[in-house]
């Protein structure tokens, strides 16, 4: 049995809202199983928004910070996951990758309206991305993410 744990790097733009909850949710779902990061193509404040709903969620978020690619550009990852269509563009492959995968969701910053309607979207991808990470640590699990 490898009780090597699978990493796992998560990949957006600004790496402020979707490669953030993705980060948080893959630690708090996956466990030991999974060393989670999360990175951007530019580097950006973590959105508000986006510490709300993790902090809604139960999830601690005070740590979490937006991060360079470059901080990862030699690190060994089983999984690069991007999680926005321009960032699947830009990501540059990592030595000894493993598989590359594409979670494509809205950006949540990019909403209008109150503050209750921002709010909304980023709940709204927040669970959709938890869903997906339901998934992939089941498939994972039994190999065949």
């Amino acid at each position: 049995m490898n009780d090597t744990p699978t990493r796992v790097l998560f990949v957006c733009t600004h790496n402020s809202a979707r490669s953030i909850m993705a980060e948080a949710l893959l630690r708090q779902k996956g466990g030991d199983r999974f060393e989670a990061h999360s990175a951007g193509t530019e580097v950006a404040e973590v959105r508000p928004l986006t510490r709300r709903v993790l902090s809604e969620a139960g999830l601690p978020n005070e740590d979490l910070r937006s991060k360079s690619l470059d901080e990862f550009a030699d690190q060994r990852f089983d999984y690069v996951v991007t999680v926005c269509d321009s960032a699947r563009q830009a990501c540059p492959t990592f030595p000894g990758e493993g598989q590359r995968l594409h979670w494509s969701y809205e950006d949540p910053s990019a909403a209008s309206g109150s503050e209750a309607e921002r709010l909304d979207a980023f709940r709204r991808v927040f669970a959709a991305i938890g869903a997906r990470i339901d998934r992939f640590v089941t498939e994972e699990s039994r190999g065949s993410a």
